[in-house]
């Protein structure tokens, strides 16, 4: 396939029709957080190499945040994108943290990141929104972004906190962004998450344009999320799909891999997820092409979201959105229980 037949299928209106911002993304989307050390080293020349070959697969929204390895993935995304002509790709980044130095007497931050020296701590406030952004913008080399997003948000997350930072969210942060959206620094506003609870909870009382969810709406799980898809069509918020392996679970092209939610998979996780690759198997495709093209269908869905870290992952990702899939596995899944029955599907 060309580069101009593969642009065009990576680009084909993936939704319903959305605000300009998330109107406009492509169907895959590069996920920035592997090129910030998430799990694993990257080194800087293959951060910037796997960037600039999604570019040339046809890849043309990016998503990061301060988060990422403390700012590497920032970093290594604008220079890798120095030089291309901002028209050609857009941004996505995220606020609700700082980025400090790290003190040498405190243990190193156990959160899959493999940089030392830096450290990030929340910060929901007005003024906490701007210093993000502004730093952001510097790491990126740009002015703008196309979305921003409020991160990491929600009761699992945040504990007996939750409400305190809601509240600080609904006050501060939110507002902050819509400002900053008025005055074109950014052109779509909304929540990046893992949880859904706390979209519910936002969306009646603050308009979004948009919702980054990780790992909640993806193959091998969907039920949950189930009212969250429904209210975001109904007010016509934009969902990025994102973390459509599941943290590696359906990744690999042959078998389960170890890790689910951003921990050790347990045996009856695992063993669900082999159910997939042996009925994948079957009918001659791949989970991994099932797990990236499956929450496309969903009217809300605008793109999916993929962390890569190499040429290798961006051919992989390109291909498996590419493939074609058999017309029965849709099916064959609902009839084994590995589908919810109202699912929408391609």
């Amino acid at each position: 396939m060309t580069h101009a037949s593969a642009n065009a299928a990576l680009h084909r209106s993936a939704g319903m029709p959305r605000r300009e911002a998330t109107r406009r993304l492509p169907r895959l989307s590069f996920g920035g957080a592997p090129i910030g050390n998430l799990y694993a080293g990257v080194t800087e020349s293959d951060a910037i190499e796997t960037v600039q070959h999604a570019l040339q697969s046809g890849v043309r929204h990016f998503d990061t945040a301060p988060y990422y390895g403390y700012g590497l993935s920032e970093t290594r995304l604008g220079a890798a994108l120095a030089g291309t002509p901002r028209s050609d790709y857009s941004l996505s980044t995220k606020v609700g943290r700082l980025l400090l130095d790290a003190d040498a007497s405190q243990p190193a931050p156990d959160d899959g990141f493999a940089v030392s020296g830096r450290r990030a701590v929340f910060d929901y406030s007005r003024d906490g929104v701007m210093r993000s952004l502004e730093s952001s913008l510097r790491r990126l080399g740009t002015d703008h972004v196309e979305i921003l997003l409020l991160h990491d948000i929600g009761a699992l997350t945040h504990g007996v906190r939750h409400p305190a930072v809601l509240r600080q969210a609904l006050d501060e942060a939110l507002p902050a962004m819509a400002e900053l959206r008025s005055q074109g620094v950014c052109k779509a506003i909304g929540l990046g998450v893992n949880e859904q609870d706390v979209c519910l909870q936002v969306m009646p009382e603050f308009a979004l344009d948009v919702i980054m969810l990780a790992g909640r709406y993806t193959l091998f799980e969907q039920r949950h999320s189930a009212p969250l898809m429904a209210e975001a069509v109904q007010r016509n918020v934009a969902v990025m799909a994102a973390g459509p392996y599941n943290s590696g679970l359906l990744g690999a092209d042959d078998a389960p891999g170890a890790t689910y939610n951003y921990a050790p998979a347990d045996a009856a996780t695992r063993a669900r997820a082999q159910r997939y690759y042996d009925l994948c198997s079957r009918l001659g495709t791949t989970v991994g092409a099932a797990a990236l093209q499956f929450p496309l269908a969903h009217p809300a869905v605008a793109t999916v979201v993929c962390g890569l870290r190499s040429p290798d992952e961006v051919d992989s990702a390109v291909r498996r959105m590419q493939a074609p899939l058999p017309p029965a596995l849709w099916d064959e899944l609902r009839q084994s229980d590995l589908l919810d029955a109202s699912a929408s599907t391609p």
